[in-house]
């Protein structure tokens, strides 16, 4: 049992690292200003916000640059809607491929 803990406590470090944590925000509380300057302060965050017809709530990982995405993605265009913006301009990370060359 003790090298079963030791062998997990790397990883709980890891998981603990506040580095590692992730903002999550409503996009409809904010305005799109408000989540831009965000997103370039904190560099990614999660977004919650309403599908288009109302009935579901969606959520997505925003990035200020192609530095937030793995290897093998990069910031692509994208649109949330806010307070006063129904298709605030974004980013999140696409998978880049030979059929979607970045």
């Amino acid at each position: 049992m003790k090298t079963m803990a030791a062998a997990l406590l790397p990883f709980a470090t890891i998981l603990a690292d506040p580095a590692l944590a992730i903002s999550r925000y409503d996009s409809l509380g904010q305005t799109c200003a408000s989540v831009q300057q965000i997103i370039s302060r904190e560099h990614a965050v999660l977004l919650r916000y309403p599908s288009r017809s109302g009935n579901v709530v969606l959520y997505d990982r925003y990035v200020a640059s192609d530095g937030q995405c793995g290897t093998g993605h990069y910031a692509a265009p994208a649109s949330v809607p806010t307070k006063d913006n129904p298709m605030c301009r974004l980013y999140n990370c696409r998978s880049s491929s030979v059929f979607n060359p970045h």
